[in-house]
């Protein structure tokens, strides 16, 4: 499926072009307005009254100042997440997703509490090539490595943000992969090992190699337990091109997983894959590209999440159009023989197998 250019561009008259620069311009206040709005629980309350609520009302309810109930809802009653009539403040579409909306949620906490403070040092990240942002939640050379170590909240809001993602397409994908029945399966950068335990589940004969961080491998080792039988566990250095993955291998799976790496790495890997592949092996790739969403808000947040692996994850990645990893694994000796779009929220699934 060839999907359509994104440019994001819309006619506007000079006055809207110049607010929308101000909506830029004043974002972070406003996203942290909404923010504490939502978790004060503010907004909440608001949505329950049939009959809307005053800003007296409010205070009293929440035991706020009447003063901050009004700078957090005026901001935004701005960014429209509310309503007034009558000095009474209702919800408005907007303010219902920021309000019950899973990826809206699980988006604002991932920029809350992984982005928010590291991005301010965004500039100094594109510079030198290092997530200059990283020391706002550890001592870390890359986010990966201290994953395990994140304060509890920060832990929760990343792994949410990854699974989101992931979780909605990994059953959408199972029978394409299986398809061939194969005997042998890796998965490099098995995270959690959420997908390992769907291959498990999906095909009782399949025998499994986890490759990732020795941190990473832990974790998946404790979640898959009762499975260890059918599981092999590979700690390695991903970035380092002189170590060699397992041999023998009819699939292997990279899930979410090239994009935290710069397009060097990415060929090293591709060709660490090549060789690894049996010779009538397949090779997939499943991943969220800006050039192939149907809709715009999809293509929006791939681009910028960009920014986090800049200032935050390792300082030399970012979401890339799909042409990249192609052209990286041709490259690599690899040729891709199908792609399918519109898998889950967002995601594209690419099978390369020998050139």
């Amino acid at each position: 499926m060839t999907m359509k250019s994104k440019t994001f561009a819309k006619p506007l008259s000079a006055i809207d072009a110049r607010f929308e620069a101000q909506k830029i311009a004043f974002g972070p206040v406003v996203f942290q307005c909404v923010r504490i709005a939502r978790k004060w629980g503010l907004l909440e309350s608001i949505d329950r009254s049939p009959n809307g609520s005053s800003v007296e009302e409010l205070a009293a309810d929440h035991r706020r100042s009447e003063y901050a109930v009004s700078v957090l809802l005026e901001s935004c009653l701005s960014a429209g997440i509310v309503g007034i009539k009558e000095d009474r403040y209702y919800l408005e579409k907007i303010g219902d997703l920021v309000l019950h909306d899973p990826m809206t949620q699980v988006n604002f906490n991932f920029n809350q509490e992984i982005c928010y403070q590291g991005v301010f040092e965004l500039e100094a990240a594109l510079e030198e090539g290092r997530p200059a942002g990283l020391k706002s939640l550890g001592n870390w050379d890359t986010i990966y490595r201290g994953l395990s170590s994140l304060p509890p909240v920060a832990k929760s809001a990343w792994f949410e943000f990854d699974h989101l993602y992931s979780d909605s397409a990994f059953a959408l994908v199972l029978p394409i992969v299986f398809a061939g029945q194969p005997a042998t399966l890796m998965d490099i950068g098995a995270n959690t090992g959420k997908w390992a335990q769907r291959c498990l589940d999906f095909d009782p004969s399949v025998k499994l190699t986890l490759v990732d961080l020795p941190e990473q491998i832990a974790i998946a080792r404790c979640n898959l337990e009762s499975s260890l039988g059918r599981l092999d566990f590979y700690e390695a250095d991903l970035l380092n091109p002189e170590t060699a993955f397992p041999a023998g291998q009819d699939v292997i799976w990279m899930s979410q997983f090239l994009s935290c790496f710069g397009k060097q790495s990415i060929l090293d890997i591709f060709q660490r894959v090549k060789a690894s592949l049996n010779a009538d092996g397949s090779v997939y790739v499943l991943d969220t590209f800006w050039d192939r969403q149907r809709h715009d808000i999809a293509a929006y947040c791939i681009i910028n999440t960009s920014p986090y692996f800049t200032a935050i994850a390792n300082g030399i990645s970012k979401m890339y159009p799909s042409k990249e990893y192609i052209q990286l694994a041709n490259q690599a000796g690899l040729r891709l023989v199908d792609i399918r779009d519109d898998i889950g929220l967002s995601h594209s699934l690419l099978k390369f197998i020998h050139a």
